[in-house]
């Protein structure tokens, strides 16, 4: 269990997660909550079938995205941020405290969160494909960007001593930015094989029980 309790007299604010289990930022949620230990409830907000869309989940998150975390008393959106919360609130170390190192690292991380992934949202192949007028447009639009961008982070990552994650021997930012867009890859058909670094991190993560844990197949909902 990662559940962790109030100290002695404080009353207990439940942590509420609006996910979906294919989303990428919600996954990244689930592994940050994982490695924090912060218990909370999962609630699934199905983007097949337009739930974000819904006047309800609208009212949480006027851009009608997923993830949304109720914790602490407050309401937030917007994954990275989210990230920067926990990791401020909870003291989780997902960054270097020097200023320098901490920039380079956070820019590593983000070369996945802003520069991947929102060109490989899947409403955005949707677009791509329906403009193409053929369906199978999606799949050459993800591996168009996914492939060039991680091979991007691969050589990012040697600045680094994998020592068995991207940045060391614990999991950090890039790490928790990195398997979800992983997990992509491999669904749209990405060959990612011959990214020795990206398969180390990879491999260290999967043994790792907050990252199992937070698996999309093990959350998907029945």
């Amino acid at each position: 269990s990662f559940a962790c309790g109030a100290r002695r007299g404080q009353s207990v604010v439940e942590t509420v997660l609006y996910d979906y289990w294919r989303s990428s930022a919600s996954y990244r949620l689930r592994i940050a909550l994982n490695l924090a230990g912060i218990h909370h409830r999962t609630v699934s907000v199905d983007l097949a079938a337009k739930e974000n869309l819904s006047a309800e989940h609208l009212a949480r998150n006027p851009q009608g995205f997923v993830p949304v975390l109720e914790i602490d008393g407050h309401r937030l959106t917007q994954s990275m941020a989210i990230l920067t919360y926990l990791n401020q609130t909870r003291t989780m170390g997902l960054l270097p405290m020097e200023p320098a190192a901490r920039a380079q690292m956070e820019a590593l991380a983000q070369s996945i969160a802003i520069d991947i992934h929102p060109v490989c949202n899947l409403q955005v192949a949707v677009k791509a494909a329906e403009l193409a007028g053929r369906d199978a447009a999606k799949v050459d639009w993800m591996v168009r960007f996914i492939r060039p961008g991680l091979v991007a982070f691969e050589t990012l990552l040697g600045a680094y001593d994998q020592s068995p994650f991207c940045c060391g021997d614990r999991p950090m930012l890039p790490d928790i930015v990195l398997i979800p867009q992983v997990y992509n890859a491999q669904r749209w058909g990405v060959d990612i094989a011959d990214l020795a670094r990206i398969g180390s991190a990879v491999r260290a993560c999967e043994t790792h029980p907050a990252f199992a844990a937070a698996y999309p197949d093990s959350v998907r909902p029945e």
